[in-house]
């Protein structure tokens, strides 16, 4: 188990104001305190090796686990382990072991080529030349970025900026790397580079926690998601496990030569009309099921069309946000 997290409170103070003249006087001295519980007592384990991923709508509490995890803050109530530290008490020792990317803030120095940016990152790890020189061509190869790291920061699109990011973080060989949304902004090509370097790394046993809006990102990579809303895990599994969460449920997309008839009935949901002769519904198969719902339309109709899949995770994940 490299990151055990038990009973971890997070609770910020804030204290409410009004908008009116005599309300803001008033404040000046007296404020009324408010408390803001961002973390309700969350415990979870992570062991060496995992891609997990860490995901909730905004405000749920995903940047304040992260910021405890990186030692940034430090929580109300509860115990953090992560590769033997207290991440916050020990944290010139701890971030020698992990890494962080930020896919909306930059490590790299902007007018300097990446390069140089990595030597500076050999002196303060206190990296060896030789160790540091073995990782670097192995990165750059991975990443297809021979000629980019030569040129100024500024100078580089956000898909080569991000391959350097990455080069950056792990230049010092961390055990554990944090993912902030590492692939906010890419295009597909730039967004396959970077899932299949996360991969390989995560191959050689290099732990990820991925936190990102990104579904696709979450679906390629993470083997674990826990999802957290309001402050409390809702979810805490397998990949598969949250694909099953809806269950019996699929997704239909229908076409007739004729007019639809009328949809609406027992374990039929969420009916998206696209037009007289197209629609887009989800089955209930424990319910209905799929062989007879079929046998009802062709009984009044000639299907043109018919898929059949699962859920999206977009769909899954709402479901838990809700």
């Amino acid at each position: 188990m490299i990151i055990r997290v038990e009973n971890l409170t997070k609770t910020y103070v804030t204290y409410k104001r009004g908008h009116t003249f005599w309300e803001t006087l008033k404040s000046i001295f007296k404020r009324k305190k408010v408390l803001v519980e961002a973390l309700k007592s969350i415990s979870f384990s992570i062991e060496k090796g995992e891609l997990l991923g860490l995901i909730g709508p905004n405000g749920a509490g995903k940047s304040t686990t992260i910021k405890i995890l990186t030692g940034i803050l430090f929580p109300t109530s509860g115990k953090v382990e992560s590769y033997g530290y207290v991440p916050w008490k020990a944290r010139k020792k701890y971030v020698a072991h992990i890494g962080v990317v930020f896919g909306q803030k930059s490590q790299l120095v902007w007018d300097i080529p990446p390069l140089d940016s990595f030597y500076m990152n050999k002196a303060i790890y206190d990296i060896k030349s030789e160790d540091y020189q073995k990782r670097l061509n192995r990165m750059v190869s991975m990443l297809n970025a021979e000629e980019i790291i030569k040129k100024p920061t500024r100078q580089l699109s956000l898909g080569e900026r991000m391959r350097c990011e990455f080069i950056m973080a792990m230049l010092h060989n961390p055990k554990i790397v944090f993912l902030d949304e590492p692939t906010i902004g890419l295009d597909v090509i730039a967004k396959e580079q970077i899932r299949i370097f996360i991969k390989e790394m995560n191959d050689q046993g290099v732990t990820f926690i991925l936190t990102t809006h990104d579904m696709d990102d979450v679906e390629h990579l993470a083997r674990r998601v826990i999802v957290i809303n309001h402050g409390e895990i809702v979810f805490d599994g397998r990949m598969e496990a949250l694909k099953n969460y809806l269950g019996t449920k699929k997704i239909v997309y229908l076409a007739t030569h004729e007019k639809l008839p009328a949809l609406k009935k027992r374990g039929v949901e969420n009916i998206r009309m696209l037009s007289d002769y197209e629609a887009e519904l989800e089955l209930d198969l424990a319910k209905i099921e799929l062989n007879r719902f079929i046998k009802t339309i062709n009984e009044k109709n000639t299907i043109r069309d018919i898929s059949i899949h699962e859920p999206s995770i977009e769909t899954v994940i709402k479901k838990l946000y809700e």
